[in-house]
């Protein structure tokens, strides 16, 4: 059985190191930024390597492609996307249609690359006084709305056969500071969390996969961020909200995060995480993460299966790239004139 991580790699090619060290350890799949993508041909080449050298053709291949600001294909070789605030402020129901026309022309985009997982769309709702990690990269503080528009995006990128991620569970809103420097504590009560920042993932608690957050949520488990902490996953996000697809950790490397890489992944799985996530590509790190992880359980395997279903389901056939960008960029423009119009 495949072993219960996802990782990264360094550069644009994979080195000799990364081809052999990959075919060992044998990961559920890969995670691409923006140091591995210079030009369409060299990403599907890129993917291409990283699933022959683990033997299997439908290893998942992770993005993040929110559009605006966390973005990791540019132009000039893809298009430029807006950020999730940017379509929020369209007026109701342009907004629906634009979140699924754009999640759309992202599929098509990852689709001819060969990724199959997108870690969109984000459901966090931003509070007064939070790090601005979030920001612009969040589609407002309303739970219903974020849930109506979040799944406007997961119904376009599965139609595009990319599989939609819902980030980051249960919720990173309430942060006061950015998780990828110190860990944040949320002391809000647990009915107020519930109300709001859970919402919005207990509205599409059906999608297939989701990444946690690395927030300790004191009301639920003062000792341990929600990604290690057993608590959290299985009384918030299997119970209260009700999510039952492949749950993965945000970036292990993440400083929100304490102790060493190996026991990072050992108590993220140990916790509920089905597979542990490590971005950087660092091959020390990677050997740490791989030495204390375990092949993915039956159940895990459950859950990939459904959701690799799922996504070949979803899938449409013609579709017209030419029409969705003009529709998408109307959409956009009218907005624009109205506003200045104001």
């Amino acid at each position: 059985m495949p072993l219960a991580v996802i990782l990264g790699c360094g550069r644009e090619r994979l080195t000799a190191f990364e081809w052999d060290f990959f075919t060992e350890a044998n990961p559920v799949g890969f995670i691409l930024f923006r140091r591995n993508c210079r030009s369409p041909d060299q990403v599907r080449d890129l993917v291409g390597s990283l699933r022959r050298c683990v033997g299997r053709d439908d290893a998942p291949v992770l993005i993040d492609q929110e559009g605006g600001r966390v973005a990791r294909l540019r132009p000039p070789h893809w298009r430029g996307y807006p950020s999730p605030a940017r379509i929020a402020s369209l007026p109701d129901p342009l907004a629906e249609t634009a979140a699924q026309l754009g999640a759309r022309l992202v599929a098509d985009d990852l689709a001819r690359l060969g990724i199959t997982v997108d870690c969109l769309p984000v459901l966090d709702l931003p509070a007064t006084g939070a790090d601005p990690v979030i920001g612009d990269r969040a589609y407002g503080s309303e739970p219903e709305r974020v849930a109506r528009l979040a799944g406007a995006v997961c119904a376009g990128l599965l139609e595009g056969a990319v599989l939609p991620v819902l980030k980051h569970i249960p919720g990173h809103g309430r942060a006061r500071v950015d998780s990828h420097h110190a860990r944040p504590f949320v002391e809000t009560g647990y009915d107020e969390l519930a109300r709001t920042d859970f919402a919005p993932f207990r509205a599409l608690a059906a999608m297939p996969w989701a990444m946690t957050a690395h927030i300790v949520y004191s009301p639920i488990d003062p000792t341990a961020p929600a990604t290690l902490s057993q608590r959290v996953i299985a009384d918030v996000i299997r119970g209260d909200i009700g999510f039952d697809g492949v749950l993965i950790s945000d970036d292990l490397s993440m400083r929100a995060l304490g102790g060493g890489l190996g026991e990072r992944t050992r108590q993220a799985l140990a916790a509920g995480c089905d597979l542990a996530m490590h971005c950087n590509g660092d091959p020390g790190e990677m050997a740490e993460v791989v030495a204390m992880a375990r092949p993915i359980s039956p159940v895990t395997a459950a859950r990939l299966r459904r959701g690799e279903a799922r996504r070949r389901c979803s899938a449409q056939t013609g579709f017209d790239r030419g029409a969705a960008e003009a529709q998408f960029d109307a959409l956009l423009a009218g907005a624009a004139v109205a506003e200045v119009a104001k």
